[in-house]
Formats: C-alpha cells, structure tokens, sequence
C-alpha cells in the first residue's frame, strides 16, 4: 500500500520576525539612524517598503528617498554606522521568536531558511538565537541571488537544492516582500505575526496580499503541521 503524500514536501521559513526577533531591533536603529539623515518614516511605512529587502535593494530604495526629499544621495557613512549598531543590538538583544525552535523541529518535511540577509549575518544571527543547528546546509541568504525578494529567485534556489518543486513548498514569511516573492515562485504562502514588530491586524495585511492564511504564533503552525499526512519528518 503507498504511503500518504504529505501537504508539501519543504518548508522553507523567512529569518527576520519569523524565527528571530530581530525586525523590532533593527527597525528601530535603522530609524533613528535615518532620521539623522532626514529621513523619517513611520512604522507602517517602513515595513510595507522595507522588510524583506535584500542590503542592496534596502540601499537603493533609500537613495532614491534621500535624492527625491533633499537632493542628496545616501552617504556611505549610514551603511557603516547601521551595521554596526545593528551587530552590537543583536549580540546584546536578538532572541528567537518564542517557541520557534520547537515549530522548525515538528515541521514533518525537509526544512530550509531563505532571507534577504546577506549569508554571514544570516548565519550569525541563527547562531545568536540557537536556531543555526536546525537548518543543516539549507541556509540561504539574499546575496546568493542576483534578483532579491520580491522576485522568486530565492525561494526557488531553496526549492531546488531541497530537491522540491516549487508547487509542493510552503513558505511561511511575516514581509509583504517576502510573500510576493513567494507567490511569484508557485508556492503556498502562509503570513506570521508573531515577531514583536508585527500585530494581529497586519495579518489582514497578508491575507490581502496574497498568503493563504496568518499565524499569531508557533504554537497555532505545529497545530497544523500536525494535521499532514506525513508520519515523521523527512531527512535531507
């Protein structure tokens, strides 16, 4: 008799506000250091446009900010002053997403992460919160890529060396970016607001955008988790 075919054959998780609570730390010190700059924006504003922006594409949506409001380009001197409030912030802060470690450990398929982060602070900050272990050679940073999220280029890159098509991956994201970026690769998108940047109404927000449902917590993702037809999860 064949044995059931699970609901998808990977999961493939954002980093940032999904398994480590790293957005509320670095939206703050991205402000403030903006704000110096001129550059003010709102917490909406800043995570509609912001979040799950590769470095690069982060860089370059904030030039043109800067060159449209005041006539001036982004100065180097704010690349070099963010990172490094943002690498002593997270060595000082950066936790993980409450109960996100037992979620990853009762998904029952191949599991891989795939941020717009760059590969070494990706790497660093799965490390910090105790996550780094859970993820074997299926860590995927934004620089792995060409084209970042919002484009699919990722996702399918984690796809692929999962071994997966794309249509039987679930991505789970707390972005607006991110879930786009999702969608576009054919995958099944579920949104998360559990990190503490994020409220129950941005779910809404996701839904809106595209994700087939919105979780609050990890505990409501093992729930379901629990209901796939697979027996155990699969090795990679």
């Amino acid at each position: 008799m064949t044995a059931p075919r699970p609901t998808f054959d990977a999961v493939i998780f954002h980093c940032d506000g999904v398994l480590v609570d790293s957005e509320v730390i670095a939206m703050r010190v991205e402000c403030e250091e903006l704000a110096k700059l001129g550059l003010h924006y709102s917490p909406a504003e800043f995570c509609r446009r912001f979040m799950g922006l590769t470095n690069r594409e982060f860089f370059a949506e904030l030039d043109t900010d800067r060159r449209a409001r005041l006539g001036l380009p982004l100065p180097d001197s704010f690349v070099k002053a963010r990172r490094a409030r943002l690498t002593a912030a997270f060595e000082d802060r950066l936790v993980p997403v409450e109960a996100a470690r037992e979620a990853v450990l009762a998904a029952p398929a191949p599991v891989a992460v795939a941020s717009s982060s760059g590969q070494e602070g990706l790497e660093i900050k799965l490390a910090l919160a105790g996550l780094r272990d859970l993820f074997g050679p299926h860590v995927y940073g934004g620089d792995r890529v060409v084209r970042g999220k919002p484009d699919p280029d990722l996702f399918l890159l984690a796809a692929r060396e999962l071994g997966a098509a794309p249509e039987r991956c679930l991505v789970i994201e707390d972005s607006l970016n991110g879930i786009v970026a999702g969608l576009a690769a054919g995958m099944t998108v579920w949104g998360f607001t559990g990190g503490s940047h994020a409220d129950a109404a941005f779910g809404a927000v996701q839904l809106a955008r595209g994700a087939a449902r919105s979780f609050g917590h990890w505990d409501a993702v093992r729930a379901e988790f629990e209901t796939w037809t697979a027996p155990e999860r699969l090795a990679v």
